[in-house]
């Protein structure tokens, strides 16, 4: 037995509770969300504290209702059998926080998180209003630049245009599935929702579009 993780695990869920003390909108009703929360400003500021780590890999793009975390999984695996050394960043986890960063498919140790996150409190207070979401994805951002990845895949939280992982300029942009979801954030037609998820494309990027309705189809062709 490893005496080493039994004594980092008390410290580990309370490095835990530190980051579920910020919002969290995953463990919200819709209600109770707004769309006045979402602003990338808070992420842009928050990477560029940490050195926009985000600039110093590829990065593969996911988004979209259905299908996006086995889509990630399945191009993070390609990768790997190709041979790169492949950071994957998703959510949420099954049974694991750690599950969340992963580098050739490891969970980032508990104790590199605990000291990860540490050292990135001064910073993390430097921001106001940062979620756990955006906490989170600069956290893996800046493991898969000191991992030297080859290459990451980050999956959109939730929706695209003004999600935390946007702040990236991907190499390829992945749209699956579209269908209903978070409507009160998204739009409550599918055309609507799928400009949200539309979001992710940047000017001069390739798209890779899984078979979509006709509405989405067009709405994300327009863009």
């Amino acid at each position: 037995m490893n005496t080493e993780n039994i004594e980092i695990e008390p410290i580990y869920q309370s490095t835990l509770e530190y980051l579920y003390s910020f919002v969290d909108f995953s463990l919200l009703h819709q209600p109770q969300i707004s769309a006045d929360h979402f602003n990338l400003d808070r992420m842009r500021d928050f990477a560029r504290l940490l050195g926009d780590p985000q600039k110093d890999y590829p990065i593969l793009h996911v988004a979209g209702t259905k299908g996006k975390g086995s889509v990630s999984a399945l191009c993070a695996s390609a990768l790997r059998a190709a041979g790169y050394t492949v950071g994957l960043y998703t959510s949420p986890h099954l049974d694991d926080y750690a599950e969340r960063i992963q580098v050739n498919g490891e969970p980032i140790a508990h104790g590199e998180l605990v000291a990860l996150v540490e050292e990135l409190r001064p910073l993390i207070e430097r921001v106001p209003q940062l979620s756990t979401f955006e906490i989170t994805t600069g956290l893996a951002f800046l493991y898969f630049a000191r991992r030297e990845v080859d290459v990451a895949v980050i999956e959109v939280g939730l929706g695209g245009r003004l999600d935390a992982t946007n702040i990236v300029t991907p190499v390829v942009s992945v749209i699956t599935s579209i269908s209903y979801d978070h409507t009160q954030l998204l739009g409550n037609t599918l055309a609507e929702i799928a400009t949200e998820k539309a979001g992710i494309i940047k000017p001069g990027r390739p798209v890779v579009l899984a078979p979509q309705t006709l509405e989405a189809h067009l709405a994300v062709e327009n863009i």
